[in-house]
């Protein structure tokens, strides 16, 4: 199951990417969602291919965990991340398009894959809501994607 959005910010490449990989600011946002995010072998500096999470959350009543890893890093062009979970596997694309010096295009894909027979009934689940789902996924993206071009504005 594929989701999938775009939008168009107006902001230059270097400043949108680097709050697209400010992993850190993910991992704050994730612990007030009430998560437990721990990095694996790595200290907390600058994120690299490689770089690998640990992520306790709860869902749908239940504790689950999440094994994130970044295959893909290439600046500014984009990232991918990599995640296993109770026989779902995740991969999020994150790809910057440069369309003029101040505007760039945000490509962002989450493609669900089940290695289960509960994450297939999962994943199952969500396609009879994908309409709704994929509403919410792109009006989180539109949010993110306003407020890095506030931020923008602002620091002009």
């Amino acid at each position: 199951m594929k989701f999938s959005t775009r939008e168009d910010i107006e902001a230059p490449a270097d400043y949108v990417f680097a709050h697209v990989t400010d992993f850190a600011g993910f991992e704050r946002r994730a612990l007030r969602y009430g998560a437990q995010v721990s990095r694996v072998g790595q200290d907390q500096g600058a994120p690299t291919a490689g770089t690998e999470w640990e992520i306790a959350f709860k869902f749908r009543g239940r504790n689950r965990t999440l094994d994130a890893k970044l295959t893909e890093f290439s600046a500014p062009v984009g990232y991918q991340v990599t995640g296993v979970t109770d026989g779902m596997h995740i991969v999020t694309d994150i790809e910057l398009v440069s369309l003029s010096p101040t505007r760039t295009r945000l490509l962002v894909g989450v493609d669900l894959r089940s290695k289960s027979f509960t994450a297939r009934l999962v994943i199952q689940s969500m396609k009879l809501a994908k309409a709704k789902l994929n509403k919410r996924f792109r009006a989180r993206v539109l949010e993110f994607s306003e407020d890095i071009e506030e931020g923008y504005r602002k620091g002009q």
